[in-house]
């Protein structure tokens, strides 16, 4: 279990790290302009290849069935884990989903280009959907072991803590227009009210 749990913290560790303002000018010193057009695909690689010896661990260690959903609970599950990886598409979608990926950025009519503030569609009602869409799906699961139960734990609390460091970095991007933002809107659980759609 400890195991498990180390992994998990360096490899949020090491994501966060990377995706700060400090990681990236570093690379910018030392790559120049190919580091804007190529950095976010590599992060999200780096990031998915570094995951793997987490899943790895959560196949070999020992482990321990804590529960199997049973029908009809189990489609109920599917369906909300359906639903949270439409919602996550969307969100993806209302922010740019190939900038997400680091697909766009590779244009170089697209370098410097500066980032908006999205707080449309799925963001009127709560400020990181793409976070709310991925705890649901993975506490949704149908099939709950001990070893995921750690991992979904770990990842839930790198979630939370990465969320207060990402408003951060929002917040010196955006300034007053994500202050604004945040003072209407929800972090993670969406509001029955949501907040006025706009493009800052």
């Amino acid at each position: 279990m400890y195991l498990l749990l180390l992994s998990v913290f360096l490899w949020g560790a090491l994501h966060s790290l990377l995706a700060s303002h400090t990681a990236k000018a570093i690379a910018r010193r030392r790559f120049g302009p190919l580091s804007d057009r190529f950095y976010r695909l590599a992060y999200n690689l780096f990031a998915v290849i570094t995951f793997l010896p987490v899943v790895a661990l959560m196949t070999r260690l020992p482990d321990r069935l804590l529960y199997q959903l049973p029908v009809p609970w189990l489609y109920v599950a599917l369906l909300g884990q359906a639903l949270a990886l439409i919602t996550l598409l969307v969100g993806l979608l209302q922010t740019d989903l190939w900038s997400f990926l680091g697909l766009r950025q590779i244009g170089a009519l697209e370098n410097g280009r500066k980032e908006s503030l999205t707080v449309r569609g799925l963001y009127r009602w709560v400020r990181h959907p793409l976070y709310t869409a991925g705890l649901v799906f993975i506490w949704l699961s149908p099939v709950m072991t001990r070893n995921t139960l750690v991992v979904f734990a770990a990842l839930t609390v790198y979630i939370l803590i990465g969320a207060y460091f990402e408003e951060r970095k929002l917040l010196r991007e955006f300034g007053a227009a994500y202050a604004e933002y945040r003072s209407r809107t929800p972090m993670l659980i969406p509001c029955p009210r949501p907040g006025r759609g706009r493009q800052s």
